[in-house]
This record gives structure tokens, sequence and C-alpha cells, in this order.
């Protein structure tokens, strides 16, 4: 490794532990294929392409930990592929597990499936509105979102994917004290916060047994 990608290794291992040498290339081959695919399409802001190292990849990164013993991941509006590449990458280092991807931007969808195909990553993507994936996957140990939307229309999405036994782990900026207000509303859940490691201000919400108040939550 040059120093530069020495540094961002040490980095990565800040935030998991045990990492291996192959994940870090491949985590580094994701993160120039962002670079160079961003040029024609909208995969992350502009302005957050210098910070993309720590701003994407290692904010993506810190969920993995939270519960790497489950092997069947699924991730709502992958988008550019953060979370859910990244958590892909490692289940790959696992040589266990699958995440499915579901996402409705067709040119997303291309990006998303020529990554995988290039790290030959253990993942699959449903190119469909979340609506629609319901009866085409089997239903995940973990759910992901990032960016996607309120806690509360993210509930009414997860809701028909949970089981008794789901996890869902959902990355949420400054505001996400209202957005629970907001979510309980409709939602009982059972609730655990893991502050950041990147973003002081955010958090990763852990919600599982997701019940609906009778009646509001249609």
């Amino acid at each position: 490794m040059d120093l530069s990608t020495e540094k961002k290794y040490q980095e990565l291992l800040n935030i998991v532990p045990s990492v291996s040498r192959e994940t870090m290339k491949d985590l580094i081959q994701f993160e120039s294929l962002i670079m160079q695919w961003n040029r024609h399409i909208n995969l992350i802001s502009p302005t957050t392409v210098p910070v993309l190292w720590t701003r994407h990849i290692l904010d993506s990164a810190q969920i993995y930990p939270l519960h790497s013993d489950f092997l069947h991941w699924c991730d709502l509006g992958s988008g550019g592929g953060f979370p859910a590449i990244v958590l892909a990458i490692f289940l790959k280092e696992k040589k266990t597990g699958h995440i499915d991807l579901v996402e409705s931007n067709g040119k997303k969808v291309a990006f998303l499936r020529t990554v995988i195909t290039q790290l030959n990553l253990p993942a699959t993507v449903y190119h469909c509105r979340i609506e629609n994936v319901y009866k085409k996957i089997t239903l995940p140990e973990v759910i992901t979102a990032r960016g996607l939307a309120s806690l509360d229309a993210l509930l009414r999405l997860i809701f028909p994917l949970s089981t008794k036994k789901t996890i869902a782990l959902l990355q949420k900026g400054r505001d996400y004290a209202t957005e629970i207000k907001n979510a309980s509303a409709n939602w009982q859940f059972d609730l655990l916060k893991h502050k950041s490691k990147i973003d002081e201000s955010s958090v990763i919400l852990e919600i599982s047994h997701i019940r609906s108040v009778e009646g509001k939550a249609k």
C-alpha cells in the first residue's frame, strides 16, 4: 500500500477492528469506481467527493460490526451503494452471507451491478420500487437504509419485510429525535441508539419488533 492507502487502512481499522488487506483492496477499488462513474451520473454529491472515504465509505463501514454475525442483509434505496456495497465487501471476506439491494433508478442499478461483478460480491440488485420487492426476496435478518426517507416512511417500507427477529439499522442525522417522535405516533418499536463514529451529530438507529399502532399505520 502507498502512504495514502495505508492511512485509510488505519482509519478503517479504527471502525472495523479486523479487516484483511484483500477487503481493503476491494474498498479502494470501489472508491475508484465511484469517482469514475460520478462524472456521468449523480451517485454522490460533488461536494462530498473530496471526503468520499470518510463521509461515505467509513460511515457505511461502521454499520457492519454492530451485527457482523448475521448473514442475510437487505438494503433499501441503495443509490450509489452506501452502505450496501461496503457491507457486501465485508460479507465477501466472511465467505458467507448475502445482501439484497433494492434500487429503482436504472443508471444506479447499472453501476451497482458493475461493481458487484467486478468485485465478485455476494449481492443481488433488484431494479424496482421497494413496494414491489416484498414477494421477490427472502425475509432478511438485517435491513439497512441511508438517507432514504423519514423514519415514519421507512418503517412503513420495512414492516412488510419484518419478522420478530428482524433488525433495522438506519442512519440518521441531527433531526433524529424529531423523527423518532413523529414515527411513534404510528409505530411501536424497540430502539437502541448508536452514536456515529464519523459524525458526532448523527446516529445509527437499531430498531426491532416493529408494531403498527392499531388503526394508524396504513
